[in-house]
């Protein structure tokens, strides 16, 4: 990492990244997080960092232009490199795995909250279909930038694969994710404690 970095911009990602580790948005090497630092290019989490002690050695300053440096980025960098060249308001980018939203996407093909935060800050989310998983990597990169140009969200539900979102604060960008990550347990209950209603309707004579 640039040793010229600030440190409260790695303090910040160290303190969310480790949040999100510890709600198992994040695995021990799997998702991303990244910023924007100065026009032209911006800082990301390598493929071998663990996210719950993210430190200077554990981030990479990359350009949009491709070098060796890439070699050690995540695997997702390519992604967040498109994102920030055409999306301006993009600050702060990440990519997690919540259990609960992940497992929503396998039955569902849109997230409708039933909880009030949910409804108010998410409303309704399209699941996204990425389809063959095998040439998904091939597409992310264009197919997750066209969703969010032509959709204005900032939070992107993938079926199978995770969420994306960005914004212009970190915090704000995590309270998203965590707000989905509710609202699909809400939902997962709600379908559970519906199911046990319908099964105890039958023997109720």
């Amino acid at each position: 990492m640039d040793s010229m970095l600030d440190k409260q911009v790695l303090q910040n990602l160290k303190t969310i990244s480790l949040s999100m580790f510890r709600k198992n948005f994040f695995g021990i090497f799997h998702g991303s997080i990244s910023t924007k630092l100065e026009e032209g290019h911006f800082l990301i989490n390598k493929k071998d960092a663990i996210f719950d002690d993210l430190d200077e050695d554990s981030l990479i300053t990359l350009y949009h232009k491709r070098d060796y440096r890439w070699n050690d980025a995540s695997m997702d960098a390519f992604i967040h490199s498109l994102l920030y060249q055409n999306i301006p308001n993009a600050k702060y980018i990440a990519y997690v795995m919540p259990p609960f939203s992940v497992s929503y996407t396998l039955t569902h093909n849109k997230i409708i909250p039933k909880d009030y935060f949910g409804y108010k800050v998410l409303g309704t989310l399209d699941v996204y279909d990425p389809k063959d998983f095998d040439s998904w990597y091939e597409r992310a990169d264009v197919e997750i930038n066209r969703y969010f140009k032509e959709s204005g969200k900032k939070i992107m539900v993938i079926r199978g694969y995770g969420v994306y979102a960005y914004h212009r604060d970190l915090q704000v960008l995590s309270k998203l994710f965590a707000l989905l990550e509710n609202t699909c347990r809400i939902l997962h209950f709600s379908s559970l404690l519906e199911g046990s209603k319908q099964t105890q309707d039958l023997f109720d004579i």
